[in-house]
């Protein structure tokens, strides 16, 4: 078979492309860990001696990094002085982890989902499952620091006041359950902004919760905020005004059954939140950076967790806006709509 040279070639840049990115991977981590990006953001322009004295950290060792972070577009080297430097834009990436485009703890998830290898090869051969509590135990951080803040920058601000009168019911104290919550992160932020409600975290992983509930210590909030160790079906009898799910309904082995437990609990005017991550409903309308990002990530974790389950239906990252309205109709919810959404989420509203 004769091979199209142009073809071949433009094959192997891409291949040669995302061979140097995994590579990179693991230093954007190291940068992240020891606080270079943030160093720089904060002081620079800096030689590598200047920024290896300032976050206490071997010069040889810091002038190689930032030559390859330099090479990957992640740092701006200044020839002329020798000195590096982060622009504005690639301190909100890299520098400040409340930036609601912070990446550095993407990467952290990259690797962590990535020591899964061995395992997931068998697995390919005899469609196992892997739980969730099998993954590398960064993973869990790296998840929470992943979503974190965009969470921040828009539950409360944007996505809860997208729905019907679900800000009015929770200034009023109206009670939440938030589903598959890890580590708390999102129940926190709306228990500080709603101080009348009082809110219950559900997540079948207990070192999660453990981890939670040890965070709503630290925030005063342990008095209206509860942490139990509990999978979606199992969720205690409501009734709650407001339950939310953020990204988290394709992980589950049973997302129909999971649904109708929801349903079962909500008050009869109360209202479902889900955040999944943005999708088109069509394969080929995916096939694209954002998509391959969800896709990998979804074969590496979230269908084998899923997997691991009753394996039901089995959604993955990538389930789009029409197959989740199918999921949750199927359970009996009568309304369902899109109410907000980001480059990266879908913000979706159901109601009894």
């Amino acid at each position: 078979m004769e091979l199209d040279e142009e073809k071949l070639q433009e094959h192997l840049g891409t291949a040669i492309r995302d061979f140097g990115a995994t590579l990179h991977a693991p230093l954007v981590v190291v940068g992240d860990k020891l606080g270079l990006y943030r160093a720089l953001a904060r002081e620079g322009p800096l030689t590598s001696s200047e920024l290896a004295r300032q976050t206490g950290t071997a010069e040889r060792y810091v002038r190689e990094w930032l030559r390859s972070q330099a090479a990957g577009g992640y740092v701006t080297y200044h020839p002329d002085t020798e000195r590096y430097s982060l622009t504005p834009e690639q301190a909100a990436l890299l520098a400040d982890e409340n930036s609601p485009v912070f990446v550095g703890a993407h990467f952290q998830v990259a690797l962590s989902a990535a020591r899964v290898e061995s395992r997931l090869t068998e697995a390919f051969r005899t469609g196992e499952g892997i739980g969730w509590g099998e993954q590398d135990a960064t993973l869990f951080h790296g998840t929470a620091r992943s979503f974190g803040p965009t969470y921040q920058a828009n539950l409360v601000e944007r996505w809860i006041p997208a729905l019907e009168g679900v800000h009015e019911k929770l200034e009023a104290g109206g009670p939440v359950a938030d589903v598959g919550c890890g580590l708390g992160r999102t129940t926190l932020v709306m228990a500080e902004a709603y101080p009348e409600s009082e809110f219950v975290g559900v997540d079948f992983h207990e070192p999660s919760i453990e981890a939670a509930r040890r965070k709503a210590a630290e925030a005063g909030v342990g008095d209206r905020v509860r942490f139990e160790v509990a999978t979606a079906k199992e969720l205690e009898d409501g009734p709650f005004d407001f339950v939310t799910m953020f990204d988290c309904l394709h992980d589950m082995g049973d997302p129909v059954g999971a649904a109708a437990r929801v349903l079962d609990v909500l008050a009869e005017d109360g209202t479902w939140m889900i955040v999944e991550p943005y999708a088109e409903g069509a394969v080929e309308e995916n096939l694209n950076p954002t998509g391959r990002a969800f896709y990998s990530i979804s074969t590496l974790v979230c269908t084998p967790c899923a997997l691991d389950q009753e394996a039901e239906t089995v959604l993955g990252a990538q389930v789009g806006e029409d197959r989740l309205r199918e999921v949750v109709r199927k359970a009996g919810f009568t309304r369902f709509r899109r109410a907000a959404e980001t480059p990266l989420n879908l913000i979706l509203e159901a109601r009894p």
